[in-house]
């Protein structure tokens, strides 16, 4: 199985988060793209994120951004 478009644009979401400080949430803005205001509604359906358009990581979305982290490291290089 392959990412999807879709999937990209959530792990883009998650690789925004500051996972150094639970405090720091994220606001996807009304003028912000149309596939950025679309992944944060897929993450909240998916109980990833506590708000539809942005807001803060849930016990599972802070597993999913950890994760999404590491995995963007590891493949920077």
């Amino acid at each position: 199985m392959a990412f999807t478009k879709e999937m990209v644009e959530e792990l883009d979401l998650l690789a925004l988060y500051d996972l150094e400080n639970s405090q720091a949430g994220l606001k996807v803005h009304h003028d912000a793209s149309a596939e950025a205001v679309a992944a944060a509604g897929r993450l909240h359906a998916k109980g990833l994120i506590d708000k539809e358009d942005g807001g803060y990581l849930t016990g599972l979305g802070l597993d999913a951004a950890e994760h999404a982290q590491v995995l963007l490291g590891i493949l920077r290089g």
